[in-house]
């Protein structure tokens, strides 16, 4: 992976990680992540002028499709007044834009289900980004598990509901941010998100994934308000960021994108 004319490339997590729960799945545990806010942002990086690798969870909300309706195929057709049919004005677009950002090699899209399958995809894009040095970036908006089940431990054929009760253990999730900002991409401008529902210990939770983890910047967002207002915690400085309320089509991805972006820039001609 190459940064050509020294374009940027932004890595973008999104949507939610399962846990199987049988080697050969059919149940598993999920998280809860539409994976609208990291659509969103790929969006907004392509139109300043970004490279995207989109990383994300198979069913979650794709790039230039979360304006679509929920029933695309009959919503976006409409017909004439002779009865021909003919693609809305508005879906139109989106396909526009979608398909200059594919031939632009602005996007591209790598799926992924499982946490494992999450783990293994996000180490091999981010050292493919080593070598951009500074000028990538990690939007980790994933929705990512805290616990799992090891594989050597699930059952491997589907568990039976006629053994009674399911008494399972979990164990944490190995914690690859450290590896990724020491191993991966050392010099990769990173992001990650911290959701919570209780309003009193976000801050101090964001504030501590910051400095544990050695992130440039944390996005706390209440589960509540998230799609009205996060807060971009760094080390020196808090900083709200909100949706636009005078206008109704606004969202919040686009003001952070934004203040991102800019702290990218500072980010990379600090070190020329």
């Amino acid at each position: 992976m190459a940064a050509g004319g020294g374009r940027k490339v932004v890595c973008i997590t999104s949507g939610g990680t399962t846990v199987p729960l049988e080697q050969r799945c059919v149940r598993y545990i999920d998280n809860f992540s539409s994976g609208h806010r990291g659509a969103a942002a790929a969006e907004y990086f392509i139109e300043a002028g970004y490279a995207v690798v989109f990383l994300y969870r198979i069913g979650s909300v794709l790039p230039y499709t979360r304006s679509l309706p929920d029933e695309p195929l009959l919503e976006c057709l409409e017909l004439d007044d002779d009865s021909n049919i003919r693609v809305r004005k508005s879906c139109a677009e989106a396909v526009k834009k979608y398909h200059a950002a594919v031939a632009g090699n602005l996007l591209i899209k790598l799926p992924f289900t499982t946490i494992f399958e999450y783990l293994q995809m996000l180490q091999i894009v981010a050292q493919a980004m080593k070598p951009l040095g500074r000028y990538a970036m990690l939007f980790l908006a994933a929705a990512v598990s805290d616990f799992y089940i090891p594989w050597q431990s699930m059952a491997e054929h589907k568990i039976q509901s006629a053994s009674g009760p399911l008494d399972m253990r979990l164990v944490q999730v190995p914690k690859m941010l450290s590896i990724l900002r020491t191993e991966w991409s050392p010099l990769a401008f990173c992001i990650s998100f911290k959701l919570e529902t209780d309003s009193k210990i976000l801050l101090e939770k964001a504030d501590m994934a910051l400095r544990k983890y050695k992130m440039h910047m944390v996005v706390a967002n209440e589960l509540q308000t998230r799609k009205e207002e996060v807060i971009v915690v760094t080390l020196d400085e808090k900083i709200p960021v909100h949706r636009d309320k005078s206008q109704p089509d606004s969202d919040v991805e686009q003001p952070l994108v934004e203040l991102i972006v800019d702290k990218h820039s500072t980010y990379i001609n600090n070190h020329r």
